[in-house]
Formats: C-alpha cells, sequence, structure tokens
C-alpha cells in the first residue's frame, strides 16, 4: 500500500470519526430529540447557568490548536515515503549533533552516542561531531568524532540562567565552542535515538539553508516498550507532531505553538544571537523560550522529514511531574515581558486552555446532568474539538506502532488501548495543571531514562 492511499484512508477514517461523535453527540441535530428543550435560566437559576456557559465556552480556548492538528492531518501526507537524499552528504556543511545531560545515566549515554554515530556513518555522513554536555562527567572513550564538554559548577550566565539553559549557553561561550556560525547543531535528549531517515531529513534541511530552525517527529513505541500505559498517552504527541506541529513550520514556518527540546536543529550564527541566556524564566521550558525569542526576532523554521526515537516515561509519577514542569515552564514563558504578546498570543491561548482544563473536561459531567442549550455552532464546534482530540491517539498510535511487527490484533488492541487511556491522561493532565499551579515554579524534574536501571532494581 503506497503512501498516498495510507493517507486517504486516514483522512476517511478521521472524517467518520468527526461526523459520528457529531451524530451521537448532537453537535449536528438530526431530530428534534437533538435539542435541549430545557429552560436553564428558570431550571438551574441564574449564577448556576452562567457558570454552565462559562465552562461550555471555555472548551473553545482549544479551537485554534485543534484547527492547525486537523489541517495538518488533512493537508500534508500523514505517511510520507522514506526520506531521499536530496544531495551528497559528503557536501553537506558541518555538524554538530549535541546531547546535554546531568550525567546520572552515563550507560545511557554512552550505549547512545555509539548507536548514534553509526546510524550518521551508515547513512553517509561525514563531516559530523558528537558533542555531550554533562554535569557530571560521563568519560566517554576517546574518539575523533566524539566530545565531551563537562560543565563547571561555578560557572553562571550573564542573566543567572539554570539547569539544560545553563548547560547549552556554557556551549556558545567564545572559550568553549568549536564551531564556525555556518555550522549546524542537531539538540537532542540524552535518550534520542537518531534513525537513517531523520539523518538525510537533517541533510536535506541543512543543505536547502532557508531555514535556520528546524523541528521533525519524534515516536515513542519503537524497541521494547517500557510502561504501556504511558506510551499509548504519548500517542497524542506523535499526531500534535504530525498535525500542529508540521502545519505551522510548513505553512507558516513559525513557532506559533512553541516546539519541543529534542530534535531541534539551529545554525550556530542564529542560536548564539538567540541565545539561551534567558534568566531564571526562561529555564524550566528553555525549548519554548528559545523557540519564542527566535520568533520574535524574525527567523524562520522548517519542518524536518523522518523521524527520531524515544521512550515515555517509565512511570506514572515521572509522566505526571513531566507534565507539570511544561505547564510551569509554559506559563513562565507566556508571562515573561521579554516575549512580545503577539509572538505568544496562540501560546498563550494554548496554555490556558490546558490551565482551564479541570473546568473545561468538567462539561462531560455537568453536560449530562445539567443540559443547556447552545447555538448550533457552539455544539458543532464542541463535539468538533472532542472528535479531533480522541482522534489524535488513535493516529498517533497508528503512526507509531508496526502492523507488521505486533500483527493485526495486538495492533488494534493498542488502537483499543490508547482511546481506553483518554480517562487516565484526563486525570493525570488535571492533577499536573493544579500541582503545577500550586507548587513550586523553577524546577526542574529529570524523568528516569534508563530502562536498565529498572531490571537491576
Amino acid at each position: 500500500m503506497n503512501s498516498t492511499t495510507k493517507h486517504l484512508l486516514h483522512c476517511t477514517l478521521l472524517i467518520t470519526v468527526i461526523v459520528t461523535f457529531e451524530v451521537f453527540s448532537g453537535g449536528i441535530k438530526i431530530d428534534e430529540n437533538s435539542f435541549t428543550l430545557v429552560d436553564p435560566w428558570t431550571e438551574y437559576g441564574q449564577l448556576a447557568t452562567v457558570l454552565l456557559y462559562l465552562l461550555r465556552f471555555l472548551t473553545l480556548l482549544t479551537l485554534p490548536q485543534v484547527l492547525f492538528n486537523f489541517c495538518g492531518l488533512v493537508f500534508y501526507n500523514a505517511f510520507p515515503e522514506k526520506v531521499v537524499l536530496k544531495g551528497s552528504p559528503l557536501l553537506a556543511p558541518f555538524i554538530c549533533i549535541r546531547v546535554v545531560t546531568r550525567g546520572d545515566f552515563p550507560d545511557l549515554v554512552k550505549t547512545n552516542v555509539l548507536r548514534n554515530m553509526n546510524t550518521c556513518l551508515d547513512t553517509g555522513l561525514e563531516n559530523f561531531l558528537i558533542e555531550v554536555v554533562t554535569d557530571k562527567a560521563v568519560n566517554l572513550a576517546q574518539h575523533r568524532r566524539i566530545r565531551e564538554i563537562v560543565v563547571p559548577k561555578e560557572y553562571k550566565t550573564r542573566t543567572g540562567a539554570l539547569f539544560k539553559s545553563r548547560a547549552l549557553q556554557y556551549c556558545l561561550e567564545d572559550n568553549v565552542n568549536v564551531l564556525n556560525d555556518s555550522d549546524w547543531i542537531v539538540h537532542l535528549d540524552e535518550e534520542t535515538l537518531l534513525t537513517e531517515n531523520s539523518v538525510r531529513g537533517i541533510i536535506n534541511f541543512v543543505l536547502d539553508g532557508k531555514h535556520p530552525f528546524g523541528q521533525g517527529l519524534i515516536t515513542y513505541a519503537n524497541e521494547n516498550v517500557v510502561n504501556w500505559l504511558t506510551t499509548l498517552a504519548d500517542s497524542f504527541r506523535v499526531s500534535d507532531d504530525m498535525g500542529k506541529l508540521r502545519l505551522q513550520f510548513k505553512f507558516f514556518h513559525k513557532p506559533l505553538f512553541s516546539w519541543k527540546g529534542s530534535y531541534v536543529v539551529t545554525q550556530v550564527d542564529a542560536e548564539r544571537s538567540v541565545s539561551f541566556d534567558n534568566g531564571i524564566d526562561g529555564s524550566v521550558a528553555e525549548d519554548c523560550f528559545f523557540a519564542m525569542r527566535a520568533f520574535s526576532q524574525g527567523y524562520t523554521f522548517n519542518f524536518i522529514e523522518g523521524e527520531m526515537y524515544e521512550k515515555s516515561p517509565f512511570t506514572l509519577l515521572d509522566f505526571l511531574q513531566q507534565r507539570k514542569r511544561w505547564l510551569q515552564g509554559i506559563l513562565l514563558v507566556v508571562h515573561s515581558k521579554m516575549i512580545p504578546f503577539k509572538h505568544k498570543l496562540l501560546l498563550g491561548i494554548s496554555v490556558y486552555s490546558w490551565v482551564t482544563m479541570p473546568l473545561s473536561t468538567s462539561n462531560i459531567i455537568f453536560a449530562a446532568l445539567y443540559p443547556i442549550p447552545c447555538p448550533n455552532l457552539v455544539d458543532f464546534v464542541c463535539a468538533f474539538i472532542a472528535a479531533i482530540n480522541i482522534y489524535m491517539y488513535v493516529f498517533g498510535v497508528i503512526k507509531s506502532f508496526s502492523l507488521y511487527r505486533f500483527g493485526l490484533l495486538r495492533f488494534l488492541a493498542c488502537v483499543l488501548g490508547a482511546v481506553c487511556t483518554i480517562p487516565v491522561n484526563v486525570v493525570i493532565e488535571n492533577v499536573a495543571v493544579i500541582w503545577g499551579l500550586v507548587g513550586k515554579k523553577h524546577k526542574f524534574y529529570v524523568v528516569q531514562k534508563d530502562v536498565r536501571v529498572l531490571e537491576t532494581v
């Protein structure tokens, strides 16, 4: 089955899910039973009615990102063929693959450095270096393609940046940086694995050279799955990459909703100009702050074809902590005076749709117990939002899990499992919101990343 056929089948399934959900939820009125006949003002009272309508309209905060996800998944081929090189890897500019770590998982770092180096060599890339930036020495083997940088404990940036931002900024200091302005950096987390497809996509991106920043797809269901619940929950992120992320970069060439912290490709001159030295507020979600600063300075972005591999958090607590940090960090970005309002408008709407999630998800209960009449368009849009969000889990599984590897029955079980994880994920996200709002903001929680540590416990 070719990629076009797969994409058409995916679009057909998406439209089927939307129409089915619209009909059964009352978004599309097909008979008189679809209409709410109760008068809420007399039935529930004024205050209760105002609150019910307020809760219903809070759902609309997610509409911008839902529309971006819908358009990205429909208007761009969701199942592209393998990336084909558009030029010789020998002609590619110098590429530094930079991994930032605390040094807590040295064996994982050593293993992945070797794997990623071999992947680059297998793809035909010659002009590259793998650079590991760490707070604690991991003692990498000496190799001409590997460089280990230990960030001194006494190092401080001009604005007092912390955590990953501090380490990234240290690499840009004149007495540390060995790269030319025209070179490129591929930022990876310590658990991120390159694929030949992603390396070819990066080579095409840097050979094109039209945009100084780029990012691609990361999937989480590769090799051994450690935690099925968190992996299935992360299928939503896969769809988010293929939808919202891809549309904002391929069509608008702007990080309208920000980007991720791994599979980040930057040109050295642009990265040094934007800088990771953004104070404490820019240190919790340093990737988001960096993207918004680059956006405000007029830099352009593009989507990079080819996927990389990561693993979802190994425990529900790590999953919760990860979401909490993201929420807190993005809120700090949105509230920062360093980012102009017009550049963070969509990001702000997005994060406040997350902040109000405990309120908006309460509609699931209140809509059943206390139905209220709404304009047909509002009912349609609310059902559309719900249908797209449900389908995001389905598509994420289809994109992440191999039918040939798992077989039809296990594959369908994964799709069903992803849908079944939605209530659990909603609860976790709600807890993360509440914890994030009341908890300490300037904290950087690092999840467990080395599965071998779990196996030896």
